[in-house]
């Protein structure tokens, strides 16, 4: 598996050479920072430890510093784990977009939206009661809640009821990279991915199948 740390920037689109129109997610890619290698003989699994952003010193705390000293860079913003039996790397080494290339399938995890304290209709698509005479003051209320069998009016966990939404880690999978550009740190992906603009988002190989499709032959400037 390959992984690298990015942040999502928009989404706009761009046309392929037969005219055909992509909806596409502009994310930045940063050289990311290798910051620590584990192996199976130390901690019993394959992993690098990737740093993203440089973080003021003044706002480390001492366990940070160490940290970064051991691999001779500074503290990073955020660090995350990825499996390494595609990322031949060693501690102190940058890991660069050009690990994906055009037409390689994606996993984009990050962090959705949140939308604060929603109703079930918004939060679980639940039905709204019909609107008409006699329907009752209210029509985008929960509903009748204990009414599942013989539970003595007992609420069953899970039920769907209003709450706070959104703000929960989201993976899009089975996303196509349409192009890459390292000098310029940014790649784009076919499609939507997780997260408000400037989200943090983790690009990793798909778990699926396929892991690499015919690339896509864009137009003009865009194939730049």
């Amino acid at each position: 598996m390959k992984g690298i740390l990015g942040r999502k920037l928009g989404m706009t689109q761009v046309f392929t050479a037969n005219g055909d129109l992509i909806p596409v997610t502009v994310i930045e890619v940063q050289p990311n920072a290798v910051l620590q290698k584990k192996s199976v003989e130390t901690d019993g699994y394959e992993a690098l430890q990737l740093g993203y952003e440089d973080k003021k010193e003044a706002r480390a705390s001492k366990p940070e510093l160490g940290h970064a000293k051991k691999a001779g860079l500074g503290p990073k913003q955020f660090i995350r784990e990825i499996r390494s039996d595609e990322m031949n790397y060693e501690v102190g080494q940058e890991v660069k977009a050009d690990i994906f290339s055009a037409g390689d399938m994606v996993d984009v995890t990050g962090i959705s939206k949140g939308k604060g304290y929603t109703g079930t209709i918004k939060r679980y698509h639940a039905h709204m009661i019909n609107e008409t005479h006699g329907a009752g003051p209210v029509h985008r209320h929960v509903g009748s809640l204990a009414t599942t069998g013989r539970n003595n009016g007992r609420i069953e966990k899970n039920t769907p009821m209003p709450g706070h939404d959104g703000s929960l880690k989201t993976t899009n999978q089975n996303l196509e990279v349409i192009k890459v550009d390292a000098e310029k740190n940014y790649m784009l992906v076919k499609g939507n991915v997780p997260g408000p603009k400037r989200g943090l988002v983790m690009v990793k190989t798909t778990s699926k199948k396929v892991k690499h499709v015919e690339p896509k032959v864009l137009l003009g400037k865009e194939a730049e």
